[in-house]
């Protein structure tokens, strides 16, 4: 009997916490907030159940997909401190969406290490399975924070709305961009196991100006009061819009 609690254990340890699931108005709020306005009321929502992955809990009419992805599988890791709200329009609803399903559904079953996890991603891209967006195209990220890696190991809170147009294989050094906490356009590159030639979701960024992200905050006061009820780690703190 104590092989098996041991043997459990160690196998917890290696596959990661488990996701809480969120309240479902409250994810269905959170993902919405990723679009403007005007697109929200017709999109499609996906929402989490841990056990299974994604389900459409909506289905939209206006091409559009909002949803809140709680696995940053590019950092070989399983957390539960990870919630980003964004969403995508009807090319990579069909292209990059599939990415996160397949994410989500191979650690709901419990069949994966973090690492195989990516390999299995990165495998998927570089044989055709997982394509790149075939035009040019546009994922909105506006929600009013989010919980995620900033460019390190560590989880942090942000405020950064922003925009992010598919730029696959593209680089910095292609359109002359650097971040640096500026309005500056600068390309977001994905996992560099893809390679040069498969870096289909590379992405060129553009921050919201700050009078739209206080516009942002403002308007969902009720939704940022209510995400710091359900994760005290997602509390807006004073000077926190500027951080980043």
């Amino acid at each position: 009997m104590k092989y098996l609690i041991l043997f459990t254990f160690v196998t917890s340890m290696c596959l990661g916490q488990s996701l809480e699931k969120m309240p479902v108005d409250l994810e269905t709020d959170f993902a919405l907030s990723s679009l403007p306005p005007h697109l929200r009321e017709k999109a499609t929502v996906y929402l989490l159940d841990p056990a299974k992955g994604y389900y459409v809990a909506r289905q939209g009419t206006n091409g559009f997909t909002a949803m809140v992805i709680r696995t940053e599988w590019e950092w070989e890791e399983y957390t539960d401190d990870c919630l980003t709200a964004l969403s995508y329009d009807a090319e990579g609803s069909k292209t990059i969406i599939p990415v996160y399903l397949e994410v989500a559904a191979m650690r709901a079953s419990g069949k994966y290490s973090p690492a195989e996890l990516r390999q299995a991603i990165i495998k998927k891209v570089k044989d055709g399975t997982l394509k790149a967006p075939a035009r040019p195209g546009i994922s909105y990220m506006l929600a009013p924070i989010m919980r995620s890696h900033p460019g390190t190991k560590e989880v942090e809170t942000m405020i950064m709305p922003h925009y992010m147009f598919y730029a696959p294989n593209l680089t910095n050094a292609d359109i002359g961009g650097k971040y640096d906490g500026t309005s500056q356009p600068f390309i977001l590159e994905s996992d560099p196991g893809f390679g040069k030639d498969h870096a289909i979701l590379n992405y060129i960024i553009v921050k919201a100006g700050e009078a739209e992200i206080e516009k942002i905050l403002k308007e969902n006061a009720n939704l940022l009061d209510r995400l710091a009820q359900f994760r005290p780690s997602l509390k807006v703190n004073a000077g926190l819009a500027h951080h980043h």
